[in-house]
């Protein structure tokens, strides 16, 4: 019978990632790390001066995305405050098929590279009609539909206030608009049918999608704060008449492109500076 502790494997791994991403960077430590999603690319060119651009191959328990709309790299910034930024463009989902611990890699490698913040984004549908494809919307919390988690063995966590109150009353500082709903994370990779949908809304999903609350819970585990924002690039199964496609999600994040990522830097950069 085997004796290895899961989760020590999983630490040590994610030790090992955070030194090599340090080297190659020439930095001692990251002090905030943001996983862009479908839709939310363009911020990273507004965060600060570029360190560093690494191939996620060349950090151990990375790979390249095989989403498309994903860069593949792993980017370190310097803000303008000095305070160094991790960009994670390289997310691994969970219908790829690595494991619930692939797809908590990248927060985990940011908390053992120092940072004390992530932030989340994502493409999502959109369970309420009047939030149109484009609209960014906080997320205040989640459901985690995916039936597992990154966490092993007896690793009891507070979820109670997993996305930040702190960094959304900043968010709203910045656009006052913002509107905040609940995250449903299903595991995909099919879109859901009008009947989930139904279903989702009933027991309080506004939102849905298939990353960020696996990464949330694993990143709250690590002693991080957490902050989610997404950007609704459709209408859901059954809230629109038209067909579902992941090219109208590319498209939908295409056009919001330069609104949401220049919202997301001044979110960020805000705190950073109070952090």
């Amino acid at each position: 019978m085997s004796t290895k502790d899961p989760t020590s494997e999983v630490s040590q791994q994610a030790q090992r990632a955070a030194a090599a991403l340090l080297q190659e960077a020439g930095i001692e430590s990251i002090d905030l790390a943001c996983t862009l999603g479908s839709g939310w690319g363009e911020a990273a060119e507004q965060l600060g001066e570029l360190v560093a651009e690494i191939s996620a191959e060349d950090i151990p328990g990375f790979r390249n995305s095989g989403v498309p709309g994903h860069s593949g790299s792993l980017k370190v910034i310097r803000a303008a405050s000095g305070k160094h930024v991790l960009v994670i463009g390289a997310r691994t989902h969970y219908y790829e098929d690595r494991g619930v611990d692939a797809v908590a890699h990248g927060v985990r490698t940011a908390a053992a590279a120092g940072a004390g913040v992530v932030v989340l984004t994502n493409g999502c549908g959109g369970l309420n009609p009047a939030w149109t494809p484009g609209a960014p919307v906080l997320i205040r919390d989640h459901l985690n539909l995916t039936g597992v988690s990154p966490l092993q063995g007896a690793h009891f966590v507070d979820l109670t206030d997993l996305y930040s109150p702190r960094i959304r009353g900043i968010a709203r500082r910045v656009d006052p608009s913002l509107q905040e709903g609940v995250y449903a994370q299903l595991p995909g990779p099919h879109y859901e049918t009008p009947a989930e949908i139904s279903y989702l809304r009933t027991i309080g999903a506004d939102l849905v999608g298939m990353s960020t609350a696996l990464e949330a819970i694993a990143a709250r585990a690590a002693g991080m704060e957490v902050f989610g924002i997404s950007l609704v690039t459709n209408l859901a199964a059954g809230i629109s008449d038209e067909p579902l496609s992941h090219q109208e999600v590319l498209e939908a994040g295409t056009a919001a492109a330069p609104r949401i990522a220049a919202l997301l830097a001044q979110i960020i950069t805000a705190t950073l500076e109070e952090s």
